[in-house]
């Protein structure tokens, strides 16, 4: 048997376990499995569609299981210890934003290997991320920001809610992005001659232009839509 066919069958085998556990949307199911797995890739998914070795290792990595466990026939074992996989499941009610992959700074921007990520992942109630939430819930990515260029807006340790789908600039707002080697979380405003200005909130902080020949160099990983103070006492 490849490997095609036993990723296919312990798909099929976790899907079932969820449906045991009484999730039954695709799109719930999707969210247990790592959050990156629309309702409609899910479905192919189950129908035979290929399942990559990227996505394969996402969602072992969701199971808390090491990088090869979807290439190894799990059916096989006891159903009762197949549900230890989902122990890290969301509550009926609940919707799972998981990380935004990569390290983002708010202040000079830099990867900083010594300070990880305060959170992988927060499950909310999926009334208020109906309510304040304004983009398709798998789309939605979270991340911590640091430092504090974006004083005003957003401090050093929020936890930012970010719109995974925009890789361009398509208006004047915050930005997750990477410019000339810099992880950043900064304003993005267009200029009349078509270069892109890099705003802090900070006024510590002098703006940057990104020259309008220069603009393809500027690499967004998502717009910001709203973020979760933390604040000292």
């Amino acid at each position: 048997m490849d490997i095609g066919e036993i990723r296919h069958r312990n798909f099929r085998h976790l899907i079932s376990a969820l449906e045991g556990r009484g999730i039954t949307k695709r799109r719930d199911q999707g969210a247990q499995l790592g959050g990156f797995l629309s309702p409609s890739y899910v479905s192919q998914l189950l129908g035979g569609k290929h399942m990559g070795d990227d996505v394969a290792k996402k969602i072992s990595a969701a199971l808390t299981k090491d990088s090869g466990w979807m290439d190894r026939p799990q059916w096989d074992e006891d159903p009762n210890s197949i549900s230890t996989v989902l122990e890290t499941e969301t509550v009926p009610g609940y919707v799972r934003f998981p990380l935004l992959e990569g390290f983002v700074a708010a202040g000079g921007g830099g990867y900083m290997p010594d300070h990880p990520e305060v959170v992988q992942y927060i499950d909310v109630a999926a009334d208020w991320a109906e309510q304040n939430i304004r983009a398709p819930r798998d789309a939605v990515r979270v991340i911590t920001a640091r430092g504090d260029s974006m004083t005003g807006d957003i401090g050093d340790g929020d936890v930012l809610f970010v719109d995974s789908r925009v890789q361009e600039f398509d208006t004047d707002a915050i930005y997750v992005m990477n410019w000339q080697g810099r992880p950043l979380v900064k304003r993005l405003q267009m200029r009349r001659d078509g270069s892109v200005l890099i705003r802090s909130t900070n006024p510590a902080y002098e703006p940057e232009i990104v020259p309008a020949g220069e603009v393809d160099q500027l690499f967004i990983s998502g717009r910001v839509l709203a973020a979760w103070v933390f604040r000292k006492f």
